[in-house]
């Protein structure tokens, strides 16, 4: 079976992974573009994620069987449109469906149309409508936290976290005039309300019809420990019975879940891949941060590492639309945990090229998993890094302690230059509180 994998991260390295763990034998995998660590399980042609046409004409020329797409953005481009109109099988979201990741007005005013819990909002075209919104009071006075997010795609930079109205009139200015995200992005934003409480990441596989829900997950998103410094892409991730009870999934799957399915079904684009539902679990119940139309990064990491069922199954069901109700998707009853290590400047600037050092014996130990991100191979042969996020060394274990014991061990064998990561992956402090807005795109 041949099968093409779009993407370049440590999410599309654990999906060739995950697909190779059950059907190596038989498997041809090619990914558009890869990395230094995907070339050594799959065959790394240097095409876009983004390059629609040319990525449908490599599966034209292959004779790929089956397309699964990792990254947002050729989503919202349309690649399985493009895909579909040729006749060719593909697992992810169509342009309209994308829409809830795309674009977080629409994403919102979704919710609305649904009675799917979340923050209160306002969304403004314009600097002169955002401000007004700030000042009518809706959210707080000029001392409360409000959150202003860019409408559009932003690699992970678009939401801030605003501690005054005077904080949040500079982030309108910072995404609306400045365009520090981009003038597309930011054409729009929504103002909403600042919710608090525990972060929860819920996804799920959609056949357009059935669905199979997959380990809850909680990700760490600001670059220093104890949750300081700047927001990033993601710092590492966890899966475990803390993260979610039983009874509170329960309701998120009433309350949530089926209701967005439902919706989209009603809306005209049933929902066909992966949903990543970001949650805050506040004192009056969950209420939705955001909506992904994929699996996250690094969050994708921590979970496949638990997934016991032939991944290619599951995809095949979920791009033909039917039967995702019959795979029975099984995962592992252990916890596991993903440590990214980033490159020295990072999220800012962070410094290609750096060789990276003893990713061997790294790999010795026993139940760990480096998935790379930001890595190429050097012209000496050397992998380097080449990526904000470089590595994401993953393993599972009976207890979550132990899966951090084994990533934290590894990590101690890895080195280079200004190599940086948090050392509190996992630990979280009792009785506070995070915010709403330290959530951000993976």
């Amino acid at each position: 079976m041949k099968i093409l994998v779009i993407g370049s991260g440590g999410r599309e390295h654990a999906l060739v992974w995950a697909l190779r763990k059950g059907r190596n034998a038989d498997l041809n995998i090619v990914c558009a573009p890869g990395n230094a660590g995907i070339a050594e399980i799959a065959e790394c042609v240097q095409i876009s994620p983004t390059n629609t046409n040319a990525l449908a004409g490599l599966a034209e020329e292959r004779g790929i069987d089956l397309t699964i797409v990792g990254p947002e953005a050729p989503l919202a481009e349309g690649v399985v449109d493009e895909f579909e109109r040729r006749g060719l099988l593909i697992a992810g979201a169509t342009r309209a469906a994308a829409r809830l990741e795309a674009s977080k007005a629409f994403a919102k005013d979704f919710m609305a149309r649904h009675n799917v819990p979340t923050a209160r909002y306002r969304t403004a075209s314009s600097p002169e409508e955002a401000r007004m919104i700030l000042r009518r009071g809706e959210f707080g006075g000029a001392d409360s936290p409000v959150v202003v997010k860019a409408d559009g795609l932003a690699a992970g930079k678009g939401v801030i976290v605003a501690r005054s109205r005077a904080e949040a009139e500079e982030a309108i200015n910072d995404l609306m005039v400045e365009s520090v995200v981009g003038a597309e992005a930011a054409r729009r934003v929504v103002v909403e309300e600042a919710l608090a409480g525990r972060e929860v990441s819920l996804l799920l596989f959609s056949d357009g019809r059935d669905y199979a829900l997959m380990p809850a997950a909680r990700d760490h998103k600001r670059i220093g420990e104890s949750d300081t410094g700047p927001n990033t892409g993601g710092m590492g991730a966890i899966t475990d019975a803390s993260v979610l009870d039983e009874e509170t999934l329960q309701q998120i799957v009433r309350e949530i879940v089926e209701p967005t399915l439902e919706g989209a079904s009603a809306d005209g684009f049933p929902f066909r891949g992966v949903l990543f539902i970001g949650l805050m679990l506040t004192p009056e119940g969950a209420r939705v941060l955001e909506y992904n139309v994929r699996l996250g990064d690094p969050e994708a990491q921590a979970i496949l590492v638990r997934l016991e069922s032939d991944l290619v199954e599951v995809m095949e069901r979920v791009a033909r639309g039917r039967g995702l109700d019959r795979a029975a998707v099984r995962w592992s009853d252990e916890s596991s945990a993903c440590v990214v290590l980033a490159a020295r400047g990072y999220p800012a600037r962070p410094h290609l090229g750096d060789g990276i050092e003893g990713l061997t014996r790294a790999s010795e130990i026993p139940g760990v998993q480096i998935f790379h991100a930001g890595t190429a191979v050097s012209s000496d042969g050397q992998i380097v890094t080449s990526g904000g996020r470089v590595l994401g060394v993953t393993s599972s274990a009976a207890n979550l302690d132990d899966a951090l014991r084994r990533c934290y061990g590894a990590i101690d064998r890895i080195s280079w230059d200004g190599m940086q990561y948090r050392r509190d992956i996992g630990i979280f402090r009792r009785g506070e509180d995070q915010e709403e807005g330290e959530r951000q795109q993976a």
